[in-house]
């Protein structure tokens, strides 16, 4: 067989045909992981859900995805999850609400009862920096020293340091004030729901009985 010459085009002949192969295999690994993935991350929200829910037995509605803009003018989209328990009774519902925390996007997904109380939360995604913004998980749980469940956003939820009510983590004022932020818009969020939209946020009763008392 004859021998290549070593010329440029037959260079980028050789190099571009390898760039083809290369891709071809990194396709067809994709493809082969992207099912087990999505299932991975589909199990991970129902447990979430779960979670934040604070309950197993329980019937999530399809997801509602509700647009909002920020302070900024920034348009974010939160995904709602109405769930109910096994009797069909309205037990609030899960919102994944995302921000940008201090190394990247902070994803959250908060549990609110219909009074829109804090249920509980979860961090979906993060790229907080280990040992301090990752102590997020942990630092707003019920007993823990920046304690929110039981709370309604109504009044958004701030670090002290900004003369809020919340203990922001140690070391990790921004990540603590891109959690509280993703709490607050979703709770803003869920509110905005017609299910959700007239319900006052003290009483849970609705502003038209509010006013007829």
């Amino acid at each position: 067989m004859k021998k290549l010459e070593s010329s440029l085009t037959n260079m980028v002949l050789v190099l571009t045909l390898v760039a083809v192969i290369m891709g071809g295999i990194l396709a067809f690994v994709n493809h082969l992981t992207e099912e087990p993935i999505n299932e991975q991350k589909k199990m991970a929200l129902d447990n979430g859900i779960k979670t934040v829910m604070v309950s197993e037995m329980i019937e999530v509605a399809e997801p509602v995805v509700v647009t909002q803009n920020d302070e900024n003018g920034k348009e974010i989209s939160f995904t709602i999850y109405q769930v109910k328990d096994a009797q069909g009774q309205d037990l609030g519902a899960a919102v994944e609400s995302t921000t940008g925390g201090f190394g990247g996007d902070l994803k959250v997904l908060v549990g609110f009862d219909p009074e829109g109380k804090i249920l509980g939360y979860t961090l979906l995604e993060h790229a907080e920096t280990p040992g301090l913004g990752a102590k997020a998980d942990q630092w707003f749980q019920k007993g823990e020293k920046g304690d929110i469940i039981g709370k309604i956003p109504a009044e958004p939820l701030t670090v002290s340091k900004d003369g809020g009510q919340v203990d922001a983590i140690t070391a990790s004022t921004i990540t603590s004030r891109a959690f509280l932020k993703a709490v607050n818009n979703a709770y803003n969020a869920y509110k905005a729901t017609p299910a959700n939209a007239d319900t006052d946020a003290e009483s849970g009763a609705t502003q038209q009985n509010k006013e007829e008392e």
